[in-house]
């Protein structure tokens, strides 16, 4: 792909044409604002996800808060699919359809959201635990977010694609897990799926050239097992052909003439929704309270990462991706452990 590829999305057509669009401050303001209602709606669900709860339940309330802030589920209707959310479970990879199915203690899911505000689409994604969880089901799910802010930070203009999809699945591989390379991320904006495609693997150097004004989305789909894929006969469902866990972690981003911008960044501990079932946030989101009132803080945690995010704050990172990774990440308390010695796989 050439420069020619690009086009300055005021002069486009508001449809996917193959074509790159490079956004103004307009667009990004609009992005900001639906940004924000999708990541809203996941912090909604927080507390409501938990052993017994219908996933068509979980649905039925992000389409009426969607509608209560504003905007417009992207997804009803969309290509003939009937939700507002995506609730894929365990095995499932993702675009899980919600239905009369009872979450049980121990499943992991996704929910993936997107929302129309003023024509602008807002796109995310989290994992969630349902009350108790093994430690590997855990390991996969920070694991596959840690995934998506490396991809993250690697973008800034004049780097590549590769890149992104590099750092992704150098950091997935090197904890042993696998990338799916069935799906990718995409394009955003006044179209919700658009140019370009974001491969969250490949080679560093490779790949178009990042641009300031680009809008798209990153969204690892992380694997226990094998990448391989199935598709399900409903048309929409993919599971691991293995029956591994899956998870999924996604952000819709901007490129500024800087670095990048992250506009489905949540007020809330966004990182620790898979968190909420072991009394480790409190119901307002903050961190628990313990029996004498004061808030907890464990100094032995789930490998490692107080102790290495707090020694990260304290050497600075300024204001890289990286660092909004650390303001999510501290907002709760992170679960404790009797080994006192940090996991290497989570060593940076």
């Amino acid at each position: 792909m050439t420069t020619s590829a690009f086009i300055d999305a005021s002069e486009a057509p508001p449809r996917a044409t193959g074509q790159i669009k490079l956004h103004g401050p307009e667009a990004f303001e609009g992005m900001r604002k639906a940004g924000k209602l999708a990541a809203d709606c996941l912090d909604m669900l927080i507390p409501h996800v938990a052993p017994g709860v219908l996933t068509s339940t979980l649905d039925d309330l992000a389409r009426e808060f969607v509608l209560a802030g504003g905007g417009v589920p992207a997804c009803l209707f969309y290509k003939g699919y009937r939700h507002t959310v995506c609730t894929s479970v365990n095995h499932v990879v993702c675009h899980g359809i919600p239905g009369a199915k009872a979450l049980k203690e121990g499943d992991i899911v996704n929910i993936d959201v997107t929302v129309i505000v003023d024509g602008w689409h807002g796109d995310t994604s989290r994992m969630y635990s349902v009350g108790g969880v093994k430690r590997k089901a855990m390991r996969l799910m920070d694991v596959t977010y840690e995934s998506m802010m490396r991809g993250i930070e690697a973008i800034k203009p004049g780097a590549r694609l590769g890149d992104l999809g590099a750092a992704i699945q150098e950091h997935a591989e090197r904890q042993r897990y696998s990338v799916v390379e069935a799906f990718c991320g995409h394009g955003l904006g006044r179209v919700f799926h658009d140019a370009p495609n974001i491969l969250h693997f490949g080679r560093r150097g490779q790949g178009e050239r990042l641009m300031p004004g680009m809008i798209f989305t990153v969204e690892p789909m992380i694997n226990l097992g094998r990448m391989d894929v199935a598709l399900l006969a409903d048309g929409w469902t993919a599971v691991t052909r293995d029956r591994s866990l899956s998870a999924q972690y996604e952000h819709s981003i901007g490129i500024t003439e800087n670095g990048v911008e992250i506009f489905t960044l949540a007020r809330g501990p966004a990182h620790a929704a898979h968190l909420r079932p072991h009394g480790l946030i409190g119901p307002e989101g903050g961190r628990a309270e313990s029996k004498s009132g004061a808030a907890e803080g464990p100094t032995k945690c789930y490998h490692g990462h107080h102790e290495r995010l707090r020694q990260r704050t304290m050497d600075g990172y300024g204001s890289s991706p990286r660092d909004c990774e650390l303001h999510e990440l501290l907002l709760c308390a992170l679960i404790p452990r009797s080994d006192p010695t940090p996991s290497r796989a989570f060593s940076i």
